[in-house]
């Protein structure tokens, strides 16, 4: 059985998309920030389209490279590591070789407070249209990656921020759904909802979430709301008619299950 890495030697990514252990120690303190020039060494990136092998050269926050699959993983493990560092991730799923990157060098860049509101809001449409662009393309999976990057940089913005907060939480629950996550997408939903509570696209797509989810009731109660102010809206009303068959589905087999027990 192998020996247990030291605790220290380890570096669990926030979100679980990896974890890091670190082969050779870098020198210094310092990360790579928005607008470091990284010269990084990748290997064994488990996916179709993978970094290229070998010696690059990565600007974070920069460049069509960070809608790649292997991009937001590339990135979020580049901030945590110091010059000359060496490490291998661990990625859950992935039985093959460990994927290995390293460090060598890297320009000073600037933390997000250290940026002008300006070049935030800069940023931030620089993004939401590359997201919009991904999305249009049919690449659901990269748009959200724009999308919440747009949005981490508008909420260091003091309030109430820009109205654009709202637009890229429903763009970003438009990307949820069409990877498979309800949940993620009810949330985002909320969020405009939040401010704008007769947001129509808001509404159907958190209804559809709901619906995924299961909670049937919810997801009526959302798709009525559509209607009642958009009534030719044909979407709601295919959706909201799926809903309904689908509780009538569910109340049958709980009647039939009942029958079971006490008949």
């Amino acid at each position: 059985m192998p020996k247990p890495l030291p605790s220290s030697d380890l570096w669990y990514c926030p979100d679980g998309s990896f974890v890091k252990k670190i082969i050779i120690r870098g020198q210094g303190l310092d990360k790579p920030k928005l607008g470091s020039c990284c010269r990084v060494l990748a290997f064994g990136f488990p996916f179709e389209s993978g970094p290229p092998e070998g010696w690059t050269e990565l600007t974070m926050g920069v460049g069509p490279w960070r809608e790649e699959t292997w991009g937001e993983l590339m990135e979020k493990c580049l901030e945590s590591m110091c010059q000359g560092e060496e490490a291998e991730l661990q990625l859950p799923g992935h039985s093959g070789p460990p994927v290995r990157l390293t460090l060598a060098s890297f320009t000073r860049g600037r933390d997000s407070w250290e940026l002008e509101n300006s070049e935030k809001e800069a940023l931030a449409r620089e993004e939401r249209t590359r997201g919009t662009e991904l999305f249009r393309a049919g690449n659901p999976e990269g748009a959200a990656r724009c999308y919440g990057r747009a949005l981490r940089l508008l909420l260091t913005l003091p309030p109430p921020g820009p109205p654009e907060r709202t637009v890229l939480h429903a763009n970003l629950a438009a990307c949820q759904l069409l990877l498979g996550q309800p949940q993620l997408a009810a949330r985002s939903c909320d969020r405009v909802l939040e401010q704008e509570p007769g947001h129509v696209k808001a509404l159907y797509r958190r209804g559809v979430a709901q619906a995924a989810l299961g909670n049937l009731e919810k997801a009526i109660a959302d798709l009525k709301k559509v209607l009642e102010v958009d009534p030719k809206n044909r979407a709601a009303q295919e959706e909201l008619g799926k809903v309904v068959i689908q509780g009538k589905k569910q109340d049958a087999g709980l009647a039939q299950g009942l029958r079971k027990m006490f008949g």
